[in-house]
């Protein structure tokens, strides 16, 4: 995959967010609720485990981690709530019992990068994902792994040194299609990465994006480091990455960027 980038990229990125946030809400309202009506019932997962398992909460590893949809403003502990808007699901970081109720620490959509908060399990709906996504500075590429092991690479533009790409361990906030000849390409995936030295783009926070590229980002090739912070696929690499993952299921996925 390439990406490159132009002038505008940081107020492009930073545009995002007003003109979907509404539109977002309502969305994962009626995605949710129709998630809701359709799932099975099935026994909770043991709550405070060493690590994640197929049956258990606990810290994220290389080969599973869990997600947290959010069904509705999600009240957190000495925090504002969670507002589907800002993430359609959050990435979980560790569990534990606390008075009788299993207590959820997510990754949060906000700054700082590290920002971390406390929901109660039982207002969210919890799914266990294989995926997760490697994206490495240095080679300038990104992974896909399942299970634990890669299944797909594509190159990427990343950060200049100036604007450099975030790292740590992020999550994909949410997920959209786009126009493919657009400058942010045919899919943009927002992180809950923020720029460390751009604190907003046009009104927006300053938020860090997997996307595509079209228009004027062709002219940087792949394996440059020549954005504003966010990560540049070719359409078809992030394509084939929604597709792989499934567009319900991106939202919470793990992205360490290294």
């Amino acid at each position: 995959m390439r990406e490159s980038t132009r002038a505008g990229e940081a107020p492009r990125a930073a545009g995002w967010e007003a003109p979907w946030v509404r539109h977002r809400l309502l969305a994962s309202a009626i995605v949710t609720a129709a998630l809701l009506a359709a799932q099975p019932a099935h026994a909770a997962p043991r709550c405070g485990a060493a690590h994640a398992g197929p049956q258990a909460l606990g810290p994220p590893t290389r080969a599973l981690a869990w997600r947290a949809r959010l069904v509705q403003r999600t009240p957190m502990r000495d925090r504002r709530a969670l507002d589907p808007a800002d993430a359609e699901a959050v990435l979980v970081l560790d569990a534990r019992v606390d008075h009788g109720r299993c207590r959820l620490r997510v990754r949060l959509p906000t700054r700082p990068n590290r920002a971390v908060g406390w929901i109660d399990a039982e207002r969210v709906v919890l799914r266990r994902t294989p995926w997760r996504i490697v994206v490495d500075r240095g080679a300038r590429r990104l992974t896909l792994l399942h299970a634990g092991e890669p299944v797909a690479r594509a190159h990427a533009v990343i950060g200049t040194s100036a604007t450099p790409t975030p790292t740590g361990l992020f999550a994909i906030a949410s997920v959209w299609r786009n126009p493919p000849d657009d400058f942010l390409g045919a899919w943009v995936l927002p992180l809950t990465a923020h720029s460390d030295v751009l604190d907003t783009y046009e009104g927006g926070d300053g938020r860090v994006a997997i996307h595509g590229r079209g228009g004027d980002a062709l002219r940087a090739p792949l394996g440059s480091a020549a954005s504003h912070g966010c990560v540049r696929l070719e359409n078809a690499d992030i394509a084939r990455l929604v597709r792989r993952i499934g567009r319900n299921a991106l939202a919470g996925t793990p992205v360490r960027i290294i």
